[in-house]
C-alpha cells in the first residue's frame, strides 16, 4: 500500500478529531507508534490491535514450570484500594485487572474494557465491558462491580490512595450504570485523557466485587490470569495458572514470590539460581553486569524526582530565585553520570518527551552559571544565599542531592542537606505534618504515568495535593482546562506548550530527568514484561531451552 493510499484508509476509521492525528502523521509530525496509541486512546481499540499492537509471545521456550520472583516488602496489609508500595503492586499484578493496561511499548491496551468514546465535550465517557469475565469466586463481572469499584476510589471515607488521581477529575456519583455490560462516567470537567485515569496508570483501580469488604488477603479475588494458592506475610505468596481465565491461559504453572527486607540479598537469590526476576537498582545492576546469565530489561518511562521550590517562602518568593538554581544543573551529566544514561533530559515540566501531547518546540533549559549569578544578582542576593534541601533516603536520590548541592556552589548557593528515613519524610502526607510537603526545598520521587495529567494536577494546581511547591497560579490553572477541553492532539500540543512555557518562567519545580524503570531477570526466561508502575506481568513468561 502507498502512503497516500494508507492515509485515505486511515481517514475512513474516524471522525474529525482521528483525522487531525492522521494529518499531523502524513506530515511527519507524529510517529506511526504514537499514532496507534492515539488510536487506542480514543476508543479505535480494533485497529490499534490489527495493527500488530500488543505484547510478543516467547520464541524458542518452554511453557509451564514455576516463576521465582523477589520483591521488597509490603508496607502494609495488601489491599488494592489502599495500596501504594511497588511490592504489593508486583503481588496485586498476579490476580488483578484493570479495565485498560497502560503498556509501555504500545499504550492503551483492552483488559476488562472493550471499547471506549467521549461525547463531543470529552465530559462524558462510556465504556463497553468485556462479557463472561469471572471473579476467581466463580461470579460474573457485571457493570455494577466496575461502578462499584470507582465509587470506593472516590469516596473521601475509604482510604482511598487514588483520591489526588481524581480529584477534581471524578467525583462519587460520576460512576453509572448504562447496563450490565455498559458504565458510564460523568467528569467534573472535560479530559480528553480520562482513559489513563481507569487504567493501569491509577494502580488503585483494580475491578472488585461489588461488595468488597476490605478482606483481600483472605482470598486475592480478582479477574487476573493467575489466582491465590498461598500467602504468607511478611514472606511470600504462591498463585497458580487461572483456568477460568477469560483471555489466553497464563504459560506458567504458577509464580512465588518471596519478599525480602534487604535488596542486596535478592540479588544474591538471583546469582545463586533461587530467584528468577528480582527488581532493579544502580547498585544491583552493577553486580550483574557483564554476567550473560541475566539480563536488565528496561523502558523508559515519566518517572522522574521532583525538586520543589516553596514559591511561598524566602528565598524561592522570587521567581528568578527559582530559575537561578534550575540553571545550575548540569542536565546531560547527571543523566550520563548519577543514571548511566538509562534516562532522558527533563526540562522542568512534567512533560516528558515520551508523551505526544508535549511542545517539542519549548526550549531546553541548559546549564548556565553566568545567567544563573545574573538572576541572583537581580534579585537582590548577589552573593548566593544558605538553603537546606530535605529529601528521602531512597533509590539514588541521596546522590541526586549532592550533584545539586555541587552545582548549586557554582553559582554561589549553598545548599545543606536534610535526608530522611522514607517514612519520615512523607510523614502523614498532609500540608502540615509531612517534611515532604512543609519543606522549603525537597526532592520527591514520583513513578511513571501514561499522561502528564495527574502530575500537572496533583503537583502545580493551586489546590493540587501534592503540591508541595505552594504553587498558586490562576493563569496555570485556566491552561489545565484549556488542556483538558483539548480533542486532538494538535490542540493538546498548543495547551502543552503554553503550560510549557509557563512553568520554565516560573519555575516552581526543578525536573532535570525523566528515568527508565528496569528489572534484572535470569537469561533462562523469556516473556517478563512490567509497567514503569511496578505492575509485574508474568502470564507470558516461558523457559529457555538449553
Amino acid at each position: 500500500m502507498t502512503k497516500r493510499n494508507e492515509i485515505d484508509a486511515l481517514r475512513n476509521l474516524s471522525g474529525d478529531i482521528w483525522n487531525v492525528a492522521v494529518d499531523e502523521y502524513a506530515k511527519g509530525y507524529l510517529k506511526r507508534r504514537d499514532l496507534l496509541k492515539y488510536a487506542a486512546l480514543i476508543g479505535l481499540t480494533g485497529f490499534a490491535a490489527s495493527q500488530g499492537l500488543g505484547f510478543s509471545r516467547a520464541r524458542a521456550a518452554v511453557a509451564g514450570g514455576t516463576v521465582r520472583v523477589g520483591l521488597g516488602q509490603p508496607t502494609k496489609a495488601i489491599d488494592p484500594v489502599t495500596v501504594t508500595d511497588p511490592a504489593s503492586i508486583g503481588v496485586l499484578s498476579q490476580v488483578g485487572e484493570y479495565l485498560i493496561l497502560d503498556d509501555p511499548k504500545d499504550g492503551l491496551q483492552p483488559k476488562l474494557a472493550l471499547s471506549w468514546e467521549a461525547d463531543e465535550t470529552a465530559k462524558r465517557w462510556t465504556f463497553k465491558l468485556r462479557p463472561g469475565v469471572k471473579f476467581h469466586d466463580g461470579r460474573t463481572v457485571t457493570a455494577k462491580d466496575v461502578v462499584a469499584s470507582f465509587e470506593r476510589l472516590v469516596d473521601p471515607n475509604s482510604g482511598s490512595s487514588a483520591l489526588s488521581a481524581y480529584k477534581g477529575i471524578l467525583s462519587k456519583g460520576g460512576a453509572k450504570i448504562v447496563d450490565d455490560e455498559t458504565v458510564a462516567f460523568d467528569l467534573d470537567q472535560s479530559n480528553s485523557n480520562f482513559p489513563f485515569y481507569v487504567s493501569s496508570d491509577v494502580y488503585n483501580a483494580v475491578i472488585l466485587p461489588a461488595d468488597y469488604a476490605g478482606d483481600f488477603e483472605k482470598n486475592f479475588n480478582g479477574t487476573g490470569p493467575f489466582k491465590l494458592e498461598s500467602f504468607r506475610p511478611k514472606q511470600g505468596a504462591s498463585f497458580v495458572r487461572n483456568p477460568d481465565y477469560w483471555g489466553d491461559k497464563a504459560l506458567p504453572d504458577r509464580v512465588e514470590i518471596k519478599f525480602f527486607d534487604d535488596e542486596q540479598a535478592q540479588v544474591v537469590a538471583l546469582q545463586a539460581g533461587q530467584l528468577d526476576v528480582i527488581p532493579s537498582t544502580t547498585r544491583l545492576e552493577l553486580a550483574i553486569e557483564g554476567n550473560p546469565n541475566f539480563k536488565l530489561l528496561s523502558v523508559q518511562a515519566s518517572s522522574h524526582d521532583a525538586v520543589h521550590l516553596r514559591t511561598d517562602q524566602a528565598p524561592f518568593t522570587d521567581k528568578r530565585v527559582r530559575r537561578a538554581l534550575a540553571l545550575t544543573l548540569d542536565r546531560e551529566a547527571i543523566v550520563k553520570g548519577l543514571l548511566k544514561g538509562r534516562a532522558i533530559a527533563g526540562n522542568d515540566t512534567p512533560f516528558a518527551p515520551i508523551f505526544p501531547s508535549a511542545d517539542p518546540s519549548v526550549p531546553q533549559r541548559k546549564q548556565d552559571i553566568a545567567e544563573a549569578k545574573r538572576l541572583l544578582a537581580e534579585a537582590g542576593v548577589p552573593n548566593g544565599f544558605e538553603v537546606t534541601l530535605t529529601t528521602e533516603r531512597a533509590y539514588d536520590i541521596p546522590d541526586y542531592a549532592v550533584i545539586i548541592q555541587n552545582f548549586a556552589k557554582k553559582a554561589g548557593i549553598d545548599v545543606k542537606l536534610n535526608v530522611l528515613p522514607q517514612d519520615a519524610y512523607y510523614g502523614s502526607a498532609t500540608f502540615g505534618s509531612s517534611p515532604w510537603l512543609d519543606s522549603n526545598l525537597g526532592i520527591t520521587d514520583f513513578g511513571h504515568r501514561g499522561t502528564p495529567d495527574i502530575f500537572l494536577n496533583a503537583t502545580l494546581k493551586s489546590d493540587g495535593a501534592w503540591n508541595a511547591a505552594h504553587f498558586k497560579n490562576a493563569d496555570y490553572d485556566a491552561l489545565l482546562v484549556e488542556y483538558g477541553k483539548a480533542r486532538d492532539l494538535q490542540a493538546q500540543r498548543i495547551a502543552a506548550g503554553k503550560i510549557q512555557a509557563l512553568l520554565l518562567d516560573e519555575t516552581p519545580e526543578i525536573i532535570s530527568y525523566f528515568s527508565q524503570y528496569s528489572r534484572i531477570s535470569s537469561a533462562k526466561v523469556e516473556g517478563v514484561r512490567f509497567t514503569a508502575i511496578s505492575h509485574l506481568l508474568l502470564d507470558r513468561v516461558s523457559f529457555v531451552q538449553a
